[in-house]
């Protein structure tokens, strides 16, 4: 019996794959080990699938850790390649999980990360491509009859093959793109652990573009024999560009010496192929990529294959000596020869298996040899093509050399006869440079015809080698077969053997209790003689008794007869005296039904007069709020979608509830106490969440506000309309109470979409992402400095004069305001744990964060509108320096600046003691950093008034029609301009409104910080502000900061 080791043997299997999974993806920055990865390939081809590697890889913590993600990538293309055919449709199943670590990875800042997204984006191309194309196996190894099946005779299903295939290709050099990019050009790299850490899985990358590279070729081919040259530029474009890339993908992975010793990388040729030329195609070469032969692993090798030949358990062994104990040896204690026979099979065939597994890795290593040869061979052949086809040329220049001097020759002898020994000269050189030329043209041709035989020779002994493989194949089933069989017939005759046994052994059973049976008839015929004569005895006396105790019997018959007359005249009386009380009795009965009748009837009605006035009641209340939709007094209401989404699904719960009572009331219309209670309860419910969810459209934005209002128009519909049916009697049975529910669910939705946005992190991680935002806000404001120094030494040697000075106070302004954020940051986070030490009494620090997870919230939102802020304030002097940019990103920036720096201290005073002195330092800062950010404002107004060339408006030799004429164009573009400004006015107050639904403006009531709503009505009307830009407000002062300014933490914290 050939099994896996460690692959599904009862129940270890799970458990060693388990820890080869944990083994090959980890957190440790080194390559996947071969052996981990192999053990992972078997255990996918013993269960046909990867169920149990995905069973064990989804509990993976891949957003943790980017290494771990890069890893778990590489081991997944592995498995993908490598792994059974099952694996992709496995792989189909957990596609939104592979796109999810993409896309996370991909929006996070980290060097791994970035690499985890090009690799999921390669995945999942790789995926998609062979569940569209069955026919290429994920190893991407057909032959070239496959690819023109693949194909088809169709144009337009090879030209979109094509465009496949180049995706296919671009995914896979932007990939080896992305590693090199990452990594020192050195070649040492190569060789530390984290270099081979990136480096590993582009063994898998070159293996796939060798591949798609002479597919590409095949299929361009067959497309230029279909469609014209201009048709296919872009396809030819698009096929040098990734001709170039591999090539230089294959030539930097060659000089490297990781992949040296791993595999053998092809070398392309210099220059694409002309596929304008149908004859280039067999110049063309496939790129074969050879893996050499694996090095023993550090560890104790395992057999891959287990023969056993011994019994497989051993209770059939004491079974048989059981049975030989008992009944002797079968065929008199002598083995069958079918016995020998199977034995002597079963010693051939592990003595065969043995061979076969000497013959397999003998005919590997021979093949990986020859695959070496035939590369080298190529080659060469290669080689003396390009040798050859030289010498062709130089041969037909030679022939129209001789051609051009014999003709000089005789024109030369007709004029002159001095030039006659000078030609012959000439032609006798010719002729000598001819005849060594053809001579190295012969030499080529026979080493041509040399290789070719040998290439022939190789590839008759690799056949030879296959077929000796297949047949020892052959035999090795043969033997299997014979040996089954072999054991079916032992089987059969150990069976009919025992069968005869159980045959014996029932007929000897049945003879014996024979016997026993008529021995015992025989004892009870002589008991029963002796029984019988003394019954005879008794049986005559009781004779006699009897025959006196019957004339007694007759004389008491006689008395018992007349007595008999006597009861049944009493009898009779009786029944007639019954007879009348029963006729009375059913009559009373009969009145009795009827009242009942009558009162079951009545009390039918008074429940049903319960249930409609329940109803007309419940009507008048759902009217009601469906009234206060468009009541003008209602708009003034607002509501909180948090608190919207309670009773939209405490409704959803009701009508779960009315269901129920309804079904009830319809199978025992005598009791309707329940239908009444869930009436009641859901009406208000329902006009609950109607009145709420106008109150909340008043402070959403208008396409969301009106579907909520439409939503609750059409539950209020439902719910009326469901009343009118329960106040009818013919139409309550249609009535329907899960109609009302997907409105309700409508409106739940809703809710949903317009709860405030929040950190989508766990309360636990709120005290570490606090002290992770403000570490980054300082390393961005020190990157800030430092940027800008560079840039002001920059200005000095590019610019001089006024622009020179310009730049200077602009930067130096900037140089002031970044360290007034820096030391306000700094104080900030004083502030910070001050707060913290003196609030959270026995608890921890995350345990404090925790449960004001609001103020945590505002304080990263502010931190990281500090860092942003700054880092736009850079890029804005940046570009003002080098004159791509404008001067009033500048202002702008500066603005936002001072705006953040006002929330961070907003957020932090929110918590802290009044008398702290960090406080006071923190309001100083923030007076320092509004007057920093001034000044910037105020250098880059006034350095642009110095730059900015004003031209003199003179209209002196203008007529009046002239005048009167730019006057008008000069009006036209002033109401331009005017337009222009309301449009981009209304533009921003759109976008603020949206920032302040993002930023989570309406406040959700009962949490932890008080918050105003905005009073902002969607049918109303605001006036615009002056300018299209943030007003620059002065910091209030400790005095002036009331409880209407609670309206600032509420946006922090939302934030």
């Amino acid at each position: 019996m050939c099994h896996l080791p460690n692959v599904g043997r009862g129940g270890s299997g799970p458990d060693c794959l388990a820890i080869s999974i944990s083994k090959a993806i980890n957190t440790q920055e080194v390559p996947v080990k071969e052996k981990h990865a192999r053990r992972i390939i078997l255990g996918t081809h013993h269960e046909k699938g990867a169920f149990t590697f995905w069973s064990y890889a989804i509990g993976l913590p891949l957003p943790s850790s980017s290494i771990l993600s890069w890893k778990f990538c590489h081991v997944l293309h592995k498995v993908l390649r490598d792994g059974h055919p099952n694996v992709l449709h496995d792989c189909q199943r957990y596609w939104s999980n592979i796109r999810e670590v993409g896309d996370l990875w991909g929006h996070l800042h980290d060097r791994y990360g970035q690499l985890v997204s090009v690799y999921t984006k390669l995945l999942l191309t790789k995926v998609s491509f062979h569940l569209k194309h069955p026919q290429f196996p994920a190893g991407l190894e057909v032959t070239d009859e496959v690819l023109e099946k693949a194909a088809g005779t169709d144009v337009n299903n090879i030209f979109q093959l094509t465009v496949e295939m180049f995706d296919y290709m671009d995914c896979e050099l932007k990939l080896s793109e992305s590693v090199f990019r990452q990594l020192n050009t050195a070649i040492a790299v190569s060789q530390m652990s984290s270099g081979q850490c990136r480096l590993a899985p582009l063994i898998q990358v070159i293996q796939d573009c060798s591949h798609l590279y002479h597919y590409t070729v095949k299929l361009m081919f067959k497309l230029h024999s279909c469609l014209p040259a201009d048709t296919l530029q872009g396809h030819r474009d698009r096929f040098h560009e990734q001709f170039h890339s591999l090539r230089n993908f294959f030539r930097r992975a060659s000089d490297m010496l990781y992949f040296k010793r791993l595999i053998q990388i092809p070398r392309l040729p210099e220059g694409p192929p002309n596929f304008l030329r149908a004859s280039a195609l067999a110049e063309h070469i496939k790129p074969v990529v050879v893996i050499p032969e694996e090095t023993a692993e550090d560890e104790e090798p395992e057999n891959l294959i287990e023969i056993g030949t011994g019994p497989p358990a051993g209770e059939p062994t004491v079974v048989a000596d059981l049975f030989e104990q008992t009944f002797g040896p079968p065929n008199g204690s002598m083995k069958d020869d079918r016995d020998l026979q199977i034995e002597t099979l079963k010693r051939e065939v592990e003595t065969l298996r043995a061979e076969l597994e000497k013959i397999k890795l003998e005919a590997q290593r021979y093949i990986t040899q020859l695959k070496g040869q035939v590369n080298s061979l190529e080659a060469e052949l290669e080689e003396q093509r390009k040798q050859k086809q030289k010498a062709l040329v130089d041969n037909e220049q030679l022939r129209h050399e001789l051609a051009q001097l014999r003709a000089a020759q005789q024109e030369g002898e007709r004029k002159q006869g001095l030039r006659e020994a000078e030609a012959e000269k000439k032609a006798s050189a010719t002729e000598a440079r001819y005849s060594k030329l053809k001579e190295q043209h012969s030499k080529l041709v026979a080493t041509h015809a040399e290789l070719l035989r040998k290439n022939a020779d190789t590839a008759r002994q690799l056949t030879a080698k296959q077929q000796s493989q297949e047949e020892v194949s052959r035999v090795k089933e043969q033997l299997a077969f014979q040996m089954e069989q072999a054991k079916r017939e032992s089987e059969m005759k150990l069976e009919e053997q025992s069968d005869q046994l159980d045959k014996l052994r029932r007929e000897l059973e049945a003879k014996a209790g024979e016997l026993v049976r008529v021995r015992e008839a025989l004892s009870h015929t002589e008991q029963s003689g002796s029984e019988l004569s003394s019954r005879l005895d008794s049986l005559r006396a009781e004779k006699d008794a009897l025959s006196s105790t019957v004339r007694q019997r007759e004389a008491d018959l006689q008395a018992a007869r007349s007595l008999v007359r006597e009861k049944e005249a009493a009898l009779s009386q009786e029944q007639q005296r019954s007879s009348r009380e029963r006729d009375a009795l059913q009559g009373r009965l009969a009145d009795k039904e009827s009242q009942e009748q009558g009162l079951r009837q009545r009390l039918l009605d008074e429940q049903f007069a319960v249930l409609r006035r329940t109803a007309a009641e419940a009507e008048r209340i759902l009217q009601d709020a469906v009234g206060k939709l468009d009541d003008p007094l209602h708009l003034r209401c607002t509501s909180s979608p948090d608190y919207l989404v309670s009773r939209a699904q405490a409704a959803l719960d009701a009508v779960s509830a009315l269901e129920k009572g309804h079904a009830q009331y319809l199978t025992s219309r005598s009791d309707a106490s329940a239908l009444v209670a869930a009436l009641t309860h859901f009406s208000h419910l329902a006009a609950d969440t109607i009145v709420n969810g106008g109150a909340t459209s008043h402070l959403a934005p208008t396409d969301p506000a009106d579907r909520l209002v439409n939503a609750c128009r059409e539950c209020g519909a439902q719910a009326l309309e469901l009343m009118g049916r329960l106040q009818d009697p013919q139409a309550l049975l249609q009535a329907q109470p899960g109609l009302v529910r997907p409105p309700l669910q409508g409106i739940l939705q809703l809710g949903q979409e317009l709860k405030p946005k929040s950190l989508d992190v766990r309360q636990e991680e709120l005290g570490a992402m606090v002290d992770k935002e403000m570490a980054a806000t300082s390393a961005a404001i020190e990157d800030a400095v430092r940027r800008i120094e560079d840039m002001m030494n920059q200005a000095r040697h590019a610019s001089s004069g006024v622009k020179l000075e310009v730049n200077e106070r602009i930067l130096n302004s900037c140089t002031d305001l970044m360290k007034a954020i820096r030391l306000l940051v700094t104080t900030s986070t004083s502030l910070q744990k001050e707060i913290v030490e003196s609030g959270r009494g026995a608890a921890t620090q995350k345990e404090f964060y925790a449960k004001n997870s609001r103020w945590t919230e505002g304080l990263i939102s502010a931190s990281k509108a500090v860092g942003w802020g700054a880092t736009q304030l850079v890029e804005s002097a940046d570009k003002v320096v080098l004159h791509t940019g404008k001067y009033e990103e500048l202002i702008v920036c500066s603005h936002e600046i001072a705006a953040s720096t006002a929330q961070l201290v907003a957020a932090s005073k929110v918590k802290a003691d009044k008398h702290s002195p960090n406080l006071s330092r923190l309001q100083e800062c923030s007076r320092t950093v509004n007057e920093m950010a001034a000044n910037v404002v105020a250098s880059t107004k006034s350095g642009q008034e110095q730059i900015e060339e004003r031209d003199t408006m003179d209209f002196s030799g203008l007529s009046l029609i002239k005048l009167k004429k730019q006057e008008m164009e000069t009006q036209v573009r002033v109401l331009e301009l005017e337009k222009t400004l309301e449009a981009e006015r209304v533009r921003l107050g759109e976008l603020r409104k949206q920032h302040y639904v993002l930023a989570g403006v309406v406040g959700t009531p009962g949490q932890e910080e008080p918050a105003q709503p905005s009073a902002v009505l969607r049918s109303g009307t605001s006036k615009k502000p002056p300018l299209a830009q943030k007003p620059s407000l002065a910091p209030k002062q400790d005095h002036q900061l009331d409880k209407k300014d609670g309206v600032c933490p509420t946006q922090l914290v939302n934030s």
